[in-house]
């Protein structure tokens, strides 16, 4: 029996030893909002950073939100850091709000935006990494490319929207509820002039109320098609063939507005970064499927475009 509990030990032991990271990980506070952590590769002096910005909602820095757990941030962390990139990914400010239950009611887009340019200035103060490169997610596309001109090495867009999002909503919208196509339409150009309105079908209160209004306002302000133009950078466009919330031909649209970024278009990716060979149900599950591994060719083909 001793020379068995002997053989089990080893085993575990060996196995520890073969599973040590290849990097340090560290929880790093950039700013009385922003809390995140820092991966960086055991093997390099002074490697490139990616900042990873998350997309809409109270979004945590592993890309999960309360009833949605798929760590796809997290494992785009990791899958980068192994490659040796080191990252930087963070928890939306409205994530400590709400543990804090203090949630600002006046919060704009443009916030996320100075969040994401506090992180940035922090590790370009702090020039411990030979190049930093901001990767936005979903929103954090827009958010990214704001907040890295003039800033960052190069910008990666991950799932983010080629037109306005008021354009995005009303074409959501109206695939979904054909008969409110017309009312959207009229809500987000009132929002698009800068005015607020009362007058909303009850069923776009969560797309247009009272309380979300000036957050939209502020957001629709944004072309990023023209944002994109001013960019003069290293640009990859990435987008998956099966993202149910952004298809291919936003890629597309950032694309053909920067004729010198690059696009990668992967077969069967989805929203949240996994590869799906079933059908809308599996791609739906899957935003909570935390086993699931992300795409491998957007490990390679991110890892390429920074390296290079």
């Amino acid at each position: 029996m001793k020379q068995y509990l002997i053989l089990i030990l080893c085993l575990v032991s060996s196995i520890g030893f073969g599973q040590d990271k290849t990097y340090t990980e560290e929880d790093l506070t950039i700013s009385k909002w922003i809390d995140g952590t820092l991966l960086t590769p055991n093997a390099i002096d002074k490697p490139n950073l990616a900042i990873i910005i998350a997309g809409s909602g109270p979004t945590n820095r592993n890309g999960n939100q309360n009833f949605m757990k798929n760590n796809s941030l997290k494992k785009l962390a990791e899958g980068l850091t192994d490659q040796g990139i080191a990252t930087y990914r963070y928890d939306k400010r409205i994530v400590k709000q709400i543990l804090k239950n203090n949630v600002d009611k006046d919060m704009t887009f443009d916030d996320f935006v100075n969040d994401a340019s506090d992180v940035i200035n922090y590790f370009k103060e702090k020039n411990t990494f030979h190049k930093i490169y901001v990767i936005g997610h979903s929103q954090g596309s827009l958010v990214g490319m704001l907040s890295a001109k003039e800033k960052a090495d190069g910008f990666i867009s991950l799932a983010g929207a080629g037109h306005n999002i008021g354009d995005v909503l009303i074409e959501q919208v109206t695939q979904m509820a054909p008969k409110l196509g017309e009312e959207t339409q009229r809500v987000v150009n009132i929002l698009k002039s800068g005015e607020n309105t009362t007058d909303y079908p009850d069923a776009l209160g969560s797309l247009f109320g009272p309380e979300i209004q000036d957050f939209m306002i502020n957001w629709m302000s944004y072309n990023p098609t023209e944002i994109i133009k001013d960019l003069k950078m290293p640009i990859l466009i990435v987008n998956g063939t099966k993202d149910l919330q952004v298809s291919v031909s936003e890629a597309e649209v950032l694309n053909e507005a920067h004729t010198e970024a690059e696009l990668l278009i992967i077969e069967n990716m989805n929203h949240v970064l996994f590869e799906i060979e079933g059908d809308d149900l599996e791609n739906s599950k899957s935003y909570n499927e935390s086993f699931r591994p992300i795409s491998p060719q957007l490990i390679s083909g991110i890892t390429a475009f920074i390296k290079s």
